[in-house]
């Protein structure tokens, strides 16, 4: 789906130039103003940079409110909130229905593992997949995990080495676990099926509209998963609504921490080089995701979408039901 809009950049930077300054109706200077402010430029400034200090006024909203009050179109403590200068979101219950992963990825990698591992065994990929394995499954044993069961050395032959790898995939698949050695495999099993056509991404129908606007807008938008840098690439970019990835400026996994914890929103704010936490928004349907991601200085806003469990009472936190609502 190809989504367009009635304003360009070029567009607005000519309204900058030409308009602003000569309009006599103050209707339509109140509507260019607008449209200039959402791409966050300073109209006073002939290079048309990022909005520091417009001149007359403290900010863009005052001359908004100028105009404005003095055309009698709104009351004057009209505000314009500023947009984020990046967007990290969540997959699973916030871009994507919490039924695609549980009915139709999983159920795929349980279902292929076997047929997977067997056709790959000897590759380095797969090796690796395997060595990952093999190290979860000594903790998972130590730690008596239910559901581990031993991985036998080659000497027996790969055919026991698979069957007692499946064994262990389907326990973690189905406790839901966030492991990085079952989202590595799961996204080269993934991988696979995106390219014979037996998978394609799903998306809620606000998502391209929301990624698009956000990008002409100059906002960074990044994904941040349990599932694998791999696996969320080939979600966006084999959606109901094509390839979403034009729109993404980076994914995070596991790697750079639980989505629990903390300190992996630390992590993501030092990558993302902001000037403060705040200047990220990050949207997920997880209270505790939000919860961590509020103790990080993010800001947070709650997704509430078809199918997505209920979240406590008296959270705390702004919700939506789209992102067009952001």
């Amino acid at each position: 789906m190809v989504y367009t809009y009635g304003v360009t950049h070029g567009s607005v930077l000519k309204l900058s130039d030409d308009i602003l300054f000569q309009a006599e109706c103050y209707h339509y200077l109140f509507d260019a103003a607008i449209k200039i402010h959402h791409l966050g430029l300073d109209w006073s400034t002939p290079d048309h940079g990022h909005i520091q200090n417009v001149k007359g006024f403290s900010s863009i909203n005052s001359m908004i409110k100028r105009v404005a009050t003095k055309a009698g179109t709104v009351e004057s403590d009209f505000k314009l909130q500023p947009y984020p200068r990046c967007v990290v979101l969540d997959i699973e219950g916030t871009t994507t229905p919490i039924s695609f992963v549980t009915d139709v990825l999983f159920p795929y990698a349980r279902d292929n593992v076997g047929r997977h591992l067997s056709a790959t065994y000897d590759s380095a990929e797969t090796q690796d997949d395997i060595k990952l394995l093999r190290s979860q499954v000594e903790d998972d044993l130590k730690q008596g995990v239910l559901g581990a069961v031993p991985i036998p050395l080659e000497d027996p032959g790969k055919e026991k080495v698979i069957a007692s790898l499946v064994a262990n995939v389907e326990a973690m698949i189905k406790a839901d676990r966030k492991i990085t050695a079952l989202k590595q495999l799961q996204g080269h099993i993934w991988r696979t099926g995106f390219e014979n056509n037996e998978l394609e991404g799903v998306v809620f129908d606000d998502v391209p509209e929301a990624l698009e606007k956000w990008h002409a807008l100059g906002i960074k938008v990044y994904i941040y998963s349990s599932g694998s840098r791999l696996a969320q690439r080939l979600i966006f970019g084999n959606t109901n609504y094509g390839d979403l990835r034009k729109y993404l400026s980076g994914f995070f996994d596991t790697a750079v921490g639980y989505k629990r914890e903390t300190r992996s929103y630390v992590e993501i704010t030092e990558s993302l080089g902001v000037d403060k936490p705040s200047d990220i928004l990050f949207v997920t349907d997880v209270y505790q995701e939000a919860t961590a991601a509020k103790a990080a200085g993010l800001e947070v806003v709650l997704s509430i979408r078809p199918g997505n469990s209920p979240l406590p009472e008296n959270h705390g936190f702004k919700t939506i039901n789209s992102f067009l609502e952001i």
